[in-house]
């Protein structure tokens, strides 16, 4: 595992909701509102917001994303966003699952977005202190009846907006490849 970055930006686009956090030496700070399609309009100015609510100049050292899966087109407007600003500001970008951020509680279960049509994304993750250690089915599309039958009576978070502190917490343990814009 690498050493954590001095200052981390966290951002997801890929549900309804625009879920943003902000972690730096002495300090963090998250925020997830519903905005329904308008990531795009949005964005740019709740991540100032937040760096200025944080009391810090507008750069991060790290930048993780929510990758999905959820909406194509706010995964792009997401990924696009904190590519560039990576590029700016020679910061790493990493990519780390959006189910990840649905996690809440402990031991084994299972989260799941809306994927429409009688259909979830979902996986089945094993989580120790509030974080995911093991990966026991990975985020893929299933009916909504497939799902139900395979995580059987685990605990289920369903549709909830993604916690950035926990895709932050993902993004610094996974140490996953930084993305590049073939990525896009």
């Amino acid at each position: 595992m690498t050493a954590p970055a001095q200052v981390v930006l966290t951002l997801d686009t890929a549900t309804p909701y625009l879920t943003l956090a902000l972690r730096w030496e002495g300090g963090e700070v998250a925020s997830s509102r519903e905005v329904g399609r308008a990531h795009a309009e949005e964005l740019p100015a709740a991540t100032r917001q937040l760096f200025a609510e944080a009391g810090l100049p507008f750069r991060a050292d790290l930048i993780v994303i929510g990758t999905g899966p959820g909406s194509y087109t706010g995964v792009r407007v997401g990924a696009s966003y904190a590519l560039g600003l990576g590029r700016v500001w020679g910061a790493a970008v990493r990519g780390v699952p959006t189910l990840e951020g649905l996690v809440r509680g402990e031991n084994a279960q299972a989260v799941s977005l809306d994927a429409r049509k009688g259909n979830v994304y979902g996986a089945v993750y094993e989580v120790r202190n509030g974080a995911v250690e093991s990966v026991r089915h990975a985020p893929q599309k299933f009916s909504l009846e497939d799902f139900q039958a395979l995580i059987g009576p685990l605990p289920h978070q369903q549709d909830l907006a993604p916690d950035g502190l926990a895709l932050l917490e993902a993004g610094l343990r996974h140490g996953q490849k930084e993305w590049a814009l073939a990525y896009l």
